[in-house]
């Protein structure tokens, strides 16, 4: 009976001791936690879609108060988040303009031919690799749904065979950018009133063989434009909206009406 008596004081006394031992080490290299990274963490929307170029919220929280990215940076949440976040790092809000995906493309079943029946997986993927895909124009969206797919604001969807993006859904997160095998949909301005849907590389005489509506690289927009905001590149014209005021002359000469 006293050897058990021993044996459970003898225990009691490591277990104190070593209890000691771990709180004195748990205070020696505690890794100091900066509060700010949590209450920016708790007002982020959680979505953790990467359009702020970090992994997830948490990610991009980090970054924030490590001086890696702006208070602006969270494209889901806009300027009433970045301003919330401007106040937990005792900054200013930094003017945010806000961004939409838009699709350069206009070939849908109507205005761009088929050069095949599409039978088989769903992927944009897959139907690029069987001869660039079943639209006659290389350059057009393969209407498979990978954007669709990738967006988690149902801001985009195919219809007729193109993806439309609605812009008051859209978050600009840049999913659907990355999710696209063609490179076709970028972001732009949310209050952009001129936009060109159309990626064709091709030639002009080329692009009316496979597009009703296709850019033509006439090069009209582009000496037309006082502003020096629009200029044909790769045989499709090109926006430059830091230059772009919207007041709509390309649009009006535009012979195709892209």
């Amino acid at each position: 009976m006293i050897n058990i008596l021993y044996a459970v004081i003898v225990l009691g006394v490591l277990g104190a001791v070593f209890g000691l031992l771990l709180a004195f080490a748990s205070r020696v290299f505690a890794v100091p936690v900066d509060e700010r990274k949590s209450a920016i963490s708790e007002i982020l929307p959680g979505a953790n879609c990467g359009g702020c170029g970090f992994a997830g919220c948490s990610a991009f929280a980090n970054a924030v108060v490590e001086g890696n990215a702006p208070v602006s940076g969270c494209a889901v949440g806009g300027a009433a988040v970045s301003g919330q976040i401007a106040k937990i790092m005792g900054i200013d809000a930094e003017e945010s303009i806000r961004n939409v995906a838009f699709v350069h493309c206009s070939g849908n079943h109507t205005n761009s031919p088929a050069k095949y029946f599409y039978v088989g997986v769903e992927d944009c993927v897959a139907a690029l690799k069987l001869q660039s895909g079943p639209s006659a124009c290389q350059y057009s969206c393969l209407g498979m749904g990978n954007c669709t797919r990738a967006c988690k604001f149902d801001a985009i969807h195919v219809v007729d065979g193109v993806a439309v993006v609605d812009k008051e859904k859209c978050t600009g997160c840049k999913a659907c950018v990355s999710a696209c095998p063609r490179e076709i949909i970028k972001v732009i301005p949310y209050d952009s009133k001129t936009v060109v849907p159309c990626n064709s590389k091709d030639k002009g005489p080329d692009t009316r063989k496979v597009c009703l509506v296709g850019c033509i690289s006439c090069h009209i927009c582009e000496k037309i434009c006082q502003y020096g905001a629009i200029k044909v590149v790769d045989n499709h014209a090109v926006i430059d909206y830091d230059k772009c005021t919207s007041c709509g002359e390309c649009i009006e000469k535009c012979p195709r009406g892209i």
